[in-house]
């Protein structure tokens, strides 16, 4: 399937960072990968810095499906609010999932910081906005649930919110952790750094069949060759759903813009990435070029052809209510594009093992969050291969 269509900005102006060879020879190894977007390429830097002999596949070109559709906003929150993830699995559980996912931004930032990527990574606050009056309640008591687990959030007033930004909301959370990054760069970046620790990376390799034998699985591709591996993991995103008996995940098309570059981006406060309650979903973030992304307009379709059609009408409407938020900029659209995700009735991602497939982990990032999620797959599977206790993982347990 076409992961996204239209012209993911990544892609048009990172170009092919980097090119590997199709496999042609026979392989064993301790872990094999399929997927080489940025759940991979999280899952390989992990074991090969644990000195796992590893090997990464991906039937496309490496980092371009829907890694190159990802808008790089890095958030804490999962799509499901603190107080209804509550009601679903626990006030435990549920806190514990949000404290993992700002750990995750954490460990994004000291990555990129100690292998010197270049990625555009950047700290940046976050700032929900309520869209009408009725959203105060549930928004105060939000704050309140996540400053008990020791998060640092702030609950605005209308008054504060205009004192900061050029528009009016009736309330807001304000937040001090959250990110933005590259996610295309981020991805070569990491992959990179794990070639240089023993990682063999084959791209325009098709893995048609798994074999389970006493040694682990034995992967063929398309071609003919072979892999034998002590395990698998299948981080390929939604298109993983194949390996497995059931389905896991809803299916839902996202559309994004990117404008030209702005002059000046007096206004925005602290250059805060911004979303809103409601649906359907809104979210803003700036890039170093003084660029706006804007996105969201879900909708439950996933045929490629249809979802495509669909761009031109999903961007008038973005930009229109971006201009609403910033009337002052000139918001020229450069690029507009829409990709496919996964969501889960809870929010959280499937991370581990399922018995559909013998000897593999999933890394499955299901949400609007992917990229935190792939950071704790990639720790929940590092440390089951190397028979660690890891106390998160049943959080994530397709049993769960």
């Amino acid at each position: 399937m076409k992961l996204s269509g239209g012209e993911p900005f990544w892609a048009v102006r990172n170009g092919l960072l980097a090119t590997y060879s199709a496999l042609e020879t026979n392989l064993n190894c301790e872990v094999a990968i399929i997927g080489g977007g940025i759940t991979g390429a999280l899952v390989a830097y992990h074991l090969t810095q644990a000195g796992v002999e590893t090997v990464l596949l991906d039937k496309r070109d490496i980092g371009t499906g829907s890694t190159c559709g990802s808008t790089g906003l890095l958030q804490y929150e999962i799509d499901k609010p603190l107080r209804e993830l509550r009601e679903q699995v626990g006030m435990r559980k549920a806190g514990r999932s949000y404290r993992l996912c700002l750990d995750a931004i954490r460990t994004i930032a000291k990555i990129v910081k100690q292998h010197h990527l270049k990625c555009e990574w950047q700290a940046r606050p976050s700032l929900f906005l309520a869209r009408a009056e009725d959203d105060l309640p549930a928004l105060e008591e939000e704050a309140r649930l996540r400053q008990k687990i020791g998060i640092e959030v702030a609950f605005w007033d209308r008054r504060t919110v205009e004192k900061h930004f050029p528009f009016s909301r009736p309330g807001a959370l304000f937040s001090e952790e959250a990110g933005e990054i590259d996610p295309h760069r981020f991805t070569q970046g990491l992959l990179t750094v794990a070639v240089d620790a023993g990682l063999k990376i084959y791209d325009r390799t098709n893995v048609t069949r798994f074999i389970p034998n006493r040694r682990g699985m034995e992967l063929v591709t398309e071609t003919g060759h072979q892999i034998q591996s002590r395990r698998v993991v299948i981080a390929a995103g939604f298109e993983s759903q194949k390996y497995l008996s059931r389905q896991f995940g809803q299916l839902t098309s996202t559309y994004a813009l990117i404008t030209e570059p702005e002059t000046s981006l007096q206004g925005w406060f602290r250059r805060s990435l911004i979303w809103e309650t409601g649906s359907p979903y809104l979210y803003l973030r700036t890039t170093g070029e003084n660029r706006i992304i804007v996105g969201g307009e879900d909708i439950e379709l996933v045929n490629p052809t249809s979802r495509d059609r669909l761009i031109p009408a999903k961007t008038r409407i973005l930009h229109q209510k971006a201009r609403k938020l910033f009337p002052h900029l000139k918001l020229e659209t450069a690029f507009s594009w829409a990709g496919t995700f996964s969501s889960t009735k809870d929010g959280l991602a499937y991370i581990g093992a399922h018995r559909s497939l013998p000897h593999a982990y999933f890394a499955l990032g299901y949400g609007g969050n992917g990229i935190t999620y792939s950071v704790i797959a990639a720790k929940i599977i590092r440390d089951n291969f190397l028979d660690r206790r890891n106390q998160d993982a049943a959080i994530f347990s397709f049993d769960r």
